[in-house]
């Protein structure tokens, strides 16, 4: 196997796990079962994609993603005219800043994914691919440990982890 599908497949491991870690953290979230689902469905792909790269090519693996890609962007949209509308600045500071991310997360995460199981992964997929590996860890990572920022967040959001 070449580096490049090693790569591939850790990224799609770790985003598996930060997908499902993310689907957990809604446990404490008023709408907890809508926002555990929109992460859980991105968490199981990834994984999928981790063990047979060229399950993308599948009809399920396509109209599963499709789908969500589908539902996300129709939810994001709306959340990001609430976003817009109210001149939310603090993206993360607002709870529909943090739900409009997480939505685009997943959309542009099953974006990079698609087809990605035709030929080898290409350069430029795979820069792109870890560095959107990498945000989420490090911006959780930036929160967790800012005190500060999550101050002013609601008692589901830091009581979570």
């Amino acid at each position: 196997m070449q580096l490049s599908g090693v790569i591939w497949r850790v990224c799609n491991v770790l985003m598996s796990v930060f997908f499902a870690l993310a689907s957990y953290v809604q446990k404490n979230d008023p709408d907890a079962g809508l926002w555990m689902v929109a992460y859980a469905i991105p968490a199981i792909l990834c994984l999928s994609i981790s063990y047979s790269p060229q399950i993308t090519e599948s009809l399920l693996w396509r109209r599963v993603a499709d789908l969500h890609v589908l539902v996300s962007t129709t939810f994001g949209a709306m959340l990001g005219w609430v976003v817009y509308t109210e001149r939310i600045t603090d993206i993360f500071q607002q709870e529909e800043g943090r739900e409009f991310s997480g939505l685009m997360l997943t959309v542009l995460w099953l974006l990079l994914c698609r087809h990605s199981g035709r030929s080898s992964v290409g350069i430029l997929r795979l820069t792109t691919a870890v560095g959107i590996t990498v945000f989420p860890f490090v911006a959780w990572l930036y929160y967790y440990i800012n005190k500060d920022l999550r101050a002013s967040w609601p008692s589901h959001c830091t009581t979570a982890i």
